[in-house]
């Protein structure tokens, strides 16, 4: 047994779980004294079980299902290790996996390796990325017709205002925030700092950096389902999907990333509040796999309402310095800490693929050499640009005939995703928005 277990002996059952295309976790459960066994041998899944649809079911043109009989893949360990699950009432531990064939081949189809592959190049070229997130989320209470902010478990009102930034707004929610840290800490998620957001009951907690892209994934994934969980045990829901209410803003994951060199300097900072060549070479690549990368950042038909002009969320392609209407902005500060934010992305997105677009894209602009337009100053909502897809559908094509994305992901999950999206689009067309905003709050 892991000597993590052995120093939580109240710990009776474990979860083991992979990333499927979606984000969500897809796992076992088992009894803690068996654990062992899962640590050195792994256990095994249908390869199928990483391309489900939203709702957990087959796709159903999928060639890993019925063509193939449906084998096994092997899931083993990453290198995570055991992480409590504070949101549940008994002690339990998470063991992340990812998904191997029989021979030892990482499995193309798990988005957990599609990063992996992505962060190897820059190994090769002697590079580290260091990632950030910022998290949006909406705490909602669900228990009636209309979705709601939850009362105030300290005054029992509701707030009537998005109240940017206030304290109060907070302070309101306390004792889940105290939680919610505490919970990170003993998971060894590094949240920083949390603020109230634009819209009613959304708060951002800011992860830090760390000089691990798939680490940074990993923090992400187990951020949402950490928050997802803990607020249902405090009698609310919290919620990353991309647009809970129509009037209010949407929940974005905007990601700070810079690169180091072998010697750990930043190949983006020269001193300058411009930075280096290489700095523009990686926004130009970001701008260039911007509009085939849609489907990363806007993954399911609730996505495309965040999307929309002057909702602080970007639609234009473009870039500029210190300016929050831009797909990508060169925040200020120190010029040691030069870096890209990128901010396209909503709540809902899986980090693991996101980040392997945004991080591929970067990578291909600084091998070609790339370099992008002048950057744009003032509104970008009142800029002629060029756009961001404005359909699932239209984002779903793109990804699929894509030359960039073929240099990114493999062509397995090229096809598993466009196929999942496809499914996905077909089913989605029959729901009603409630129904939609019911399957959403959840799950993404």
């Amino acid at each position: 047994m892991s000597s993590w277990l052995q120093d939580n002996p109240d710990v009776r059952t474990i979860r083991v779980a992979a990333v499927d295309l979606n984000g969500q976790a897809r796992g076992k459960r088992i009894p803690a004294r068996f654990a062992s066994k899962i640590e050195e041998d792994g256990t095994r899944f249908p390869l199928s079980v990483m391309n489900l649809d939203i709702w957990g079911e087959d796709i159903e043109d999928s060639p890993l299902v019925f063509d193939s009989g449906d084998p096994d893949g092997v899931l083993l360990p990453t290198d995570r290790g055991f992480v409590p699950m504070p949101w549940l009432d008994a002690p339990t531990a998470l063991l992340p996996l990812w998904m191997y064939h029989e021979d030892g081949r990482p499995f193309d189809g798990d988005p957990r390796h599609a990063l992996a592959r992505v962060v190897d190049r820059y190994k090769a070229l002697g590079l580290t990325p260091v990632v950030a997130t910022e998290m949006e989320f909406y705490l909602i209470d669900d228990s009636g017709k209309n979705l709601r902010v939850p009362r105030s478990p300290k005054s029992g009102k509701r707030r009537t205002g998005a109240e940017t930034l206030a304290l109060r707004a907070l302070d309101a929610f306390d004792q889940f925030f105290t939680d919610l840290y505490d919970a990170c800490e003993a998971m060894d998620i590094p949240a920083d700092t949390a603020i109230s957001e634009a819209g009613l009951g959304q708060f951002e907690i800011n992860l830090v950096h760390v000089p691990d892209a798939l680490r940074a994934a990993d923090d992400a994934y187990l951020f949402k389902m950490l928050v997802k969980g803990l607020a249902r045990k405090h009698g609310f829901a919290a919620s990353f999907m991309a647009k809970p209410y129509e009037e209010f803003s949407g929940n974005g994951m905007h990601t700070h990333f810079s690169v180091l060199d072998r010697d750990d300097n930043n190949i983006f900072a020269d001193g300058t509040a411009q930075g280096t060549p290489a700095l523009l070479h990686a926004i130009a690549g970001c701008m260039a796999a911007m509009h085939d990368s849609a489907l990363l950042f806007a993954p399911h038909a609730n996505s495309y309402e965040r999307l929309v002009p002057g909702a602080h969320a970007p639609t234009g392609i473009c870039w500029a310095y210190e300016n929050r209407t831009a797909a990508i902005r060169v925040p200020g500060g120190s010029p040691a800490a030069r870096r890209v934010e990128h901010r396209v992305a909503g709540g809902d997105i899986n980090p693991y693929l996101m980040l392997a677009g945004v991080l591929g894209a970067a990578l291909i602009g600084i091998e070609d050499g790339l370099l992008p337009p002048p950057p744009i100053t003032g509104n970008a909502y009142k800029a002629e640009l060029p756009q961001l897809p404005g359909t699932w559908a239209e984002a779903i094509d793109a990804f699929e005939k894509s030359p960039v994305i073929a240099r990114i992901f493999p062509p397995m999950m090229i096809d598993n995703l466009v196929r999942t999206k496809r499914q996905e689009m077909h089913y989605m067309a029959d729901l009603s928005d409630e129904e939609q905003t019911e399957l959403y709050l959840d799950t993404v």
